[in-house]
């Protein structure tokens, strides 16, 4: 075959070492064990505690581990996508800075944002680039330090979200392996849903914004779940059904890892068994653009050449989508 496709070639990643788990959490707010796994399936989160580190940390380390694994030449990246929703500044590139600390020093590299999708987003735009023809190794990495922007006087957010990062490497590929569909979409009626109000240019940094708590994110949670369970399911089921894939030809679900319960509803509508269906939210939480390379690290050693994964997200904006991929390698 002489068709280019973009197969992901290698897998990094890395959490934080301090754990707050939900025995913590409940030192800190008013709820319990019990409450948050019922309705989260979240025990514990891995936080970034390092004061003077921000999400560069997290990707610098789950590139590294990427790299020493694969064992590629930094020099050899093309370039870098770094999907994330809370970057070191709001201005300087936090991918650019990643790129030039691990070496990819002939890389061009800039930032990908769209909440928790933004792994699934930089998925479609690494294949797009290595399907030009013109790029060999695309490195896509997703990042997010959460503690940074979550109140933890907020009982709705703090039991939600952790640190951490993952990475994959895009590759050609000559044997119709890799991406092979996508369904992405976006709808802005999710902007007052699911933010931060302020900081941006619409609502600039003020004393009063700072002091009235409005640089955390905040959420209708009701509303985002409604619309998660139903898209994430609704995207995932379309992409069976165009590429004619049945729940026995699906080996896996890579969902985002946001609610045990909007990942139980769409392996239900794709009528998949558990075990075909990948979950470490129980260990690390929303940890929204590291969520989907961080459930490949973990489950790497599962796959197999050939295997059909079915990757689904849902973020705040509203971005989801869904993305059909052939895993290309056997772990060695």
């Amino acid at each position: 075959m002489n068709t280019i496709t973009a197969a992901i070639t290698a897998v990094g990643a890395y959490v934080p070492d301090f754990v707050l788990s939900n025995k913590v959490l409940e030192t800190m707010v008013d709820t319990n064990d019990e409450w948050i796994t019922t309705r989260t399936g979240i025990k514990e989160r891995r936080i970034l505690k390092d004061t003077d580190k921000g999400t560069s940390f997290l990707a610098i380390k789950a590139a590294q581990d990427l790299i020493a694994k694969a064992n590629i030449d930094p020099l050899e990246i093309d370039m870098i996508i770094m999907a994330t929703a809370t970057a070191d500044m709001p201005v300087a590139s936090t991918g650019v800075y990643v790129a030039t600390e691990i070496g990819a020093t002939n890389a061009f590299a800039y930032d990908l944002q769209a909440a928790c999708s933004s792994f699934l987003y930089g998925m479609s735009t690494a294949a797009a680039y290595i399907q030009s023809g013109r790029y060999k190794k695309v490195l896509l990495i997703g990042a997010d330090k959460m503690s940074s922007i979550v109140d933890y006087t907020d009982r709705s957010t703090c039991i939600i979200f952790g640190d951490g990062a993952g990475a994959v490497l895009f590759e050609p590929n000559y044997e119709g392996l890799g991406l092979q569909d996508e369904y992405l979409r976006s709808d802005g009626v999710g902007r007052d849903f699911l933010k931060i109000p302020a900081g941006g240019s619409l609502i600039p940094t003020t004393l009063e914004t700072v002091q009235s708590n409005r640089h955390n994110i905040i959420q209708d949670g009701k509303t985002v779940f409604k619309y998660a369970v139903t898209n994430m399911a609704d995207a995932s089921e379309l992409i069976l059904k165009r590429n004619n894939l049945t729940n026995q030809d699906v080996n896996w679900l890579v969902p985002h890892q946001a609610n045990k319960r909007i990942i139980d509803a769409t392996a239900s509508r794709m009528d998949l068994e558990d075990s075909k269906v990948l979950m470490n939210i129980e260990k690390y939480g929303n940890t929204t653009s590291a969520t989907l390379p961080l459930v490949l690290s973990d489950f790497e050693h599962l796959f197999k050449k050939g295997d059909n994964i079915i990757f689904a997200a849902f973020g705040g904006g509203f971005t989801w989508g869904s993305i059909y991929l052939k895993w290309a390698y056997d772990k060695k």
